[in-house]
């Protein structure tokens, strides 16, 4: 197996860069959409096609030594933070050059080493783990900031109050991200959201902003106040990113033709799409996308010509390693 191909670090600092990164996560889903409606890539996949700006918004804000967590809907982050395409590709189809040797799949894809914390398919689960991650790094004496991504339905996740509850009581350096796209699953947020979620934040003191989750830009002015001042010691922000998903929930909803949706609503949305409104303001956009397209392409070649696991390791990894076992425990 040859080495993946190159991944150069990401440039967000820049429109132009910003632009990449989007294309680069527009195209990875929608090549993903194939693969799993081929059968390359077990189970299916949450898209994140059309909620792009937030990622890359929120990413270009951080420094390369902060960390984030994600959310079943976690590619546009992982990839925003810096993963290689290739071998999230490859976790995709469950190979074993993936990022997590193709155990992890879409919804658990983590790389420590760039301070990716890791997806999660339990709802609200990641802000309890990026408040721990704050916490503790501030205790260290370091100044990481964590971002922690999650959808509008965690609002009602009795993990995140306690998340954001710690956090102010601490001053934990965390930047909680709603990704407020109007549905949980298939549950309009007007029907299930008591208040708001600008008001879970209050009702904790967390200094909190609503932005328009399809304009990179406000987003990345946005996530920058909020993690100048959690790095400088003020203690955790919250955004609600108003954003919208051009897919279903999951690839399952086309087989299952749910409808909660009203095509002329998709559509009002598609007119905000996030790329088309950042496009006109880069003049090297085509050959962005050509170089994005060429990317994708050999990263696909290389993903699916790894290999997959070998069965016999499936027991591989169900433990940790490493403590000793404790007077009394059996390891």
């Amino acid at each position: 197996m040859t080495a993946a191909p190159p991944a150069p670090p990401p440039d967000l600092g820049t429109p132009a860069g910003r632009y990449r990164m989007m294309r680069l996560i527009r195209e990875f889903d929608t090549l993903a959409l194939e693969w799993e409606r081929a059968g390359e890539i077990p189970g299916g996949i949450h898209p994140y096609l059309g909620q792009e700006a937030v990622a890359v918004g929120v990413c270009a804000a951080l420094a390369p030594g902060d960390q984030l967590t994600s959310t079943h809907r976690g590619h546009g982050h992982v990839l925003a933070k810096g993963a290689d395409p290739a071998r999230l590709l490859a976790e995709l189809a469950g190979r074993e050059a993936g990022l997590n040797r193709g155990r992890g799949g879409s919804m658990h894809a983590a790389d420590v080493s760039l301070g990716i914390l890791g997806a999660n398919g339990m709802v609200g689960a990641g802000a309890a783990v990026a408040v721990g991650a704050a916490w503790a790094a501030r205790r260290f004496g370091r100044d990481t900031v964590v971002a922690c991504f999650f959808g509008d339905g965690a609002l009602n996740q009795g993990v995140l109050l306690e998340a954001l509850n710690l956090a102010s009581v601490r001053r934990a350096p965390v930047v909680f991200v709603c990704e407020n796209n109007g549905y949980a699953t298939t549950l309009p947020a007007a029907a299930a959201v008591g208040g708001s979620a600008l008001g879970r934040a209050a009702a904790f003191a967390v200094p909190a902003v609503a932005v328009d989750g399809m304009d990179a830009d406000a987003v990345h002015r946005a996530a920058a106040e909020a993690v100048a001042r959690a790095r400088s010691g003020g203690g955790p922000g919250f955004l609600e990113c108003r954003t919208y998903r051009f897919e279903g929930h999951h690839t399952m909803e086309r087989r299952l033709r749910l409808t909660y949706r009203s095509e002329q609503e998709v559509a009002l949305w598609r007119t905000r799409d996030p790329l088309d409104r950042l496009r006109p303001r880069i003049p090297e956009a085509d050959r962005i996308d050509a170089e994005v397209a060429g990317r994708l392409r050999a990263a696909a070649a290389w993903a699916l010509a790894a290999p997959r696991p070998d069965p016999a390791g499936a027991g591989d990894f169900l433990y940790a390693v490493g403590p000793p076992a404790r007077p009394g425990v059996s390891p």
